[in-house]
């Protein structure tokens, strides 16, 4: 008797305990816990060149481990900011256990823009100067590479792509003067 009275004792701390528990994991969203794509085969060649995102954002990486950048979002909370950053940094391929990681260093900032649908968060915190991004790497099903970060709220999972900038068709010879 008197061990069931104490097994009855702990249940209503057991249930607490088990509510916080399952209050706190229910707040963390897929990017919290993301860990990588497992994509360990891209090369510094294949990243190199230029990529494309939404609302005219761009990225030129050059094959020296230099980078442009135009109109790039922040990521994770300071998505929620709703600048974009255009400046010049440099870049460079990790390889982690869970996945390659593009991680890409803004160093002198050109210009900053407001994203058009943008809700400036109440801190009105002013953009960086300096930015780091780390891209998880992966390829689409046609085997190419994209880049991609999660942005805004963890909970949202959601995430910024970007694709490679489709090549310029090539120009035809002109035909020889007779």
């Amino acid at each position: 008797m008197g061990r069931e009275r104490t097994m009855r004792g702990h249940r209503p701390r057991t249930a607490v305990l088990a509510a916080v528990a399952l209050l706190l994991t229910g707040c963390a969203g897929v990017a919290q816990y993301y860990e990588g794509t497992g994509l360990h085969d891209a090369t510094v060649a294949e990243a190199a060149g230029s990529w494309d995102g939404d609302q005219q954002a761009h990225l030129t990486l050059h094959q020296d481990g230099t980078a442009t950048v135009e109109r790039l979002d922040g990521q994770d909370w300071a998505y929620d900011d709703g600048w974009r950053l255009s400046g010049a940094g440099r870049w460079e391929l990790t390889d982690e256990e869970a996945g390659q990681r593009l991680v890409l260093d803004l160093t002198t900032r050109t210009a900053v823009d407001t994203r058009p649908d943008a809700r400036r968060s109440l801190s009105n915190t002013e953009p960086p100067t300096a930015y780091r991004w780390r891209f998880h790497v992966k390829r689409d099903r046609q085997h190419r590479l994209e880049l991609f970060v999660f942005i805004g709220d963890p909970d949202s999972g959601s995430h910024h792509l970007l694709t490679r900038t489709p090549a310029e068709p090539p120009t035809a010879p002109l035909p020889a003067a007779q």
